[in-house]
């Protein structure tokens, strides 16, 4: 199996030196380049075609939120990297614009070295969807058709699978959720602006309440300690007992299987 190439930017050199000895000293891991600003980060992406970057927010010359920025609507880019970006800053205004820009994590400083090789070795399984495919002229692609799936039985399958009881509210929720991420990809970016709001109004209830709801449905399912049969569906470990993904997180890495799942 093929390394994944990993880029780093943070203004602060112990940082990086941390975070490239760590990615060194990994087996499923390559450093292909390391800076200490915006601009370094760009030229290397350019260059070198990471798979990943773990990008801090507030560095010189180029902020992390610019460097996103410019990848996402930079048309001669074949390849766009996963952005991991790191902060100090929790807020959710930032948060949202960092998911909005195409930030695939959003981890606090500081962090568990072990959570972030975790979510690093993640990117594997996603990546694909980041690498745009350039259309030529003249060239028509026929693919097989395929048996039409049955989303909710899928959605339904692998919720149970993970443990979610079916009579407490967060699981109606979560279903939601994941339906409408799968139909519409990009809003996962507006978690609490446009996702909460949307199932929200299905069920006639307010979307603060939903947001509890789905955490509470995350709560049960990890302490009733089936935390194995999802590091099993996404065939490597990815929590741990004591390590819960956001509601966002939780989210998306259950639409990101399905989808992966039905272009197979």
């Amino acid at each position: 199996m093929d390394k994944l190439n990993v880029a780093i930017a943070d203004d602060n050199a112990k940082m990086t030196d941390m975070l490239g000895q760590m990615i060194e000293e990994d087996k499923d891991l390559e450093l292909v380049g390391k800076a200490h600003n915006g601009e370094e980060i760009c030229n290397i992406i350019k260059d070198k075609e990471p798979d990943v970057v773990i990008l801090d927010i507030i560095m010189p010359k180029m902020d992390g939120l610019s460097v996103m920025e410019k990848f996402s609507h930079d048309a001669n880019v074949k390849k766009v990297p996963v952005f991991i970006v790191l902060s100090a800053v929790g807020q959710e205004r930032i948060t949202e614009d960092a998911f909005s820009l195409g930030a695939d994590y959003y981890v606090l400083k500081p962090f568990d070295n072990t959570t972030l090789l975790n979510r690093i070795k993640h990117i594997r399984k996603i990546g694909e969807r980041r690498v745009r495919e350039i259309p030529r002229p003249g060239i028509t692609e026929t693919k097989k058709p395929q048996p039409e799936r049955n989303l909710e039985t899928d959605v339904t399958n692998i919720i149970h699978e993970i443990g979610v009881p079916a009579h407490i509210k967060g699981y109606q929720f979560l279903k939601e959720a994941i339906k409408l991420v799968i139909k519409k990809p990009e809003i996962i970016n507006s978690i609490t602006k446009q996702l909460y709001p949307s199932i929200a109004r299905n069920f006639e209830t307010s979307p603060s309440k939903v947001e509890r709801a789905i955490r509470h449905a995350i709560e049960v399912a990890w302490n009733r300690g089936r935390i194995e049969n999802l590091n099993t569906i996404f065939g490597y470990n990815i929590y741990t007992k004591n390590d819960k993904p956001t509601n966002g997180e939780f989210i998306a890495l259950i639409a990101d299987r399905l989808m992966l799942e039905e272009s197979a």
